[in-house]
């Protein structure tokens, strides 16, 4: 007997069914599960990256499994950051049934991948940062930063939210859908910022130690390559640094290989209380993105879209 045919859920039904007040809790419990090792039930690879050097483009293969979720499910990003014709990113999560290997949904992967990215670190945020912060910034314009505005601004109020772009014209656009004050330099973004996101795609630094208010914490979510950085090496040396996974970000990350900064605690050790949360200094949570990020967010999207179709989606 064969199986059916996989559904194909595109952007518009991810937006409609990727609940992020849940996702937060989920995304929160997947963390911890994935820093308790084997007793967590979580199986998760460092991503395999193919350099399409011909047509300087990268594909990531991201597979992960959940035990304790019963989910299993690969991601594919085509990372082509020069195209101008199509977009730079794009991507697919195939979710399986985890008992019998069938295919049960190929699931829009860019969406997924700018709410479930703002998600984890709205977790490290609420961890890592003081609790009565009060100015965000954004460095950057792009999805990432509209993301990270949404679940920031969910999981707190901020008296001021402020914005950088390299052209002003990207900033003001953002503002015209947000509340939000445009800048003109990274430095004007962040000073005196208490929680400071940066989601650029710069490859050399843009976020100097000398900027930063003591005790402020940052998210830094760009610099997905070993020979990339957003955050300046002295910085990344001087804050406490967290981690979504100490086994990739120190093959991925390079803001931390080429600082040669000591990462302090996964952030799921803190979640499950074997780090401790030191808000009261700067903190940095270096976010590479994981699989399981991706597996759990696939599998709310894929019951929801189901259970609005009439359909079983038990698994």
């Amino acid at each position: 007997m064969s199986a059916s045919p996989p559904k194909f859920i595109c952007a518009e039904e991810v937006e409609k069914h990727l609940d992020a007040k849940e996702l937060l809790t989920v995304i929160e419990t997947a963390f911890g599960n994935y820093s308790m090792g084997p007793d967590g039930g979580v199986i998760q690879p460092v991503r395999t990256v193919i350099n399409v050097e011909k047509h300087k483009g990268f594909l990531h293969v991201m597979p992960g499994y959940s035990a304790n979720d019963n989910a299993l499910a690969t991601k594919l990003v085509e990372f082509y950051p020069h195209n101008t014709k199509s977009p730079t990113h794009q991507g697919q999560v195939l979710l399986f049934d985890p008992a019998s290997g069938n295919l049960l949904a190929i699931i829009d992967g860019e969406s997924i991948t700018a709410v479930r990215t703002a998600i984890a670190s709205a977790v490290a945020t609420k961890h890592l940062a003081n609790p009565s912060s009060k100015i965000l910034a954004l460095v950057g314009a792009g999805i990432q930063a509209e993301s990270h505005y949404k679940a920031l601004t969910m999981l707190q109020s901020f008296d001021e939210v402020r914005v950088w772009s390299r052209t002003m014209a990207t900033a003001q656009k953002f503002t015209k859908k947000f509340k939000a004050k445009a800048c003109s330099t990274v430095e004007e973004a962040v000073r005196d910022a208490d929680v400071i996101c940066t989601v650029s795609f710069a490859t050399t630094p843009i976020l100097n130690k000398e900027w930063i208010k003591p005790g402020a914490h940052i998210n830094a979510v760009g610099a997905c390559r070993p020979d990339w950085q957003e955050v300046e090496s002295e910085l990344m040396r001087s804050a406490v640094l967290y981690v979504d996974s100490r086994e990739a970000c120190n093959q991925e990350s390079g803001d931390v290989i080429l600082s040669g900064a000591e990462i302090f605690a996964e952030i799921g050790e803190v979640i499950i209380g074997q780090k401790e949360a030191k808000w009261e200094e700067t903190t940095i949570f270096k976010s590479l993105g994981m699989a399981i990020e991706d597996v759990v967010s696939a599998k709310m999207v894929y019951e929801r879209y189901m259970k609005a179709h009439g359909e079983d989606s038990s698994l």
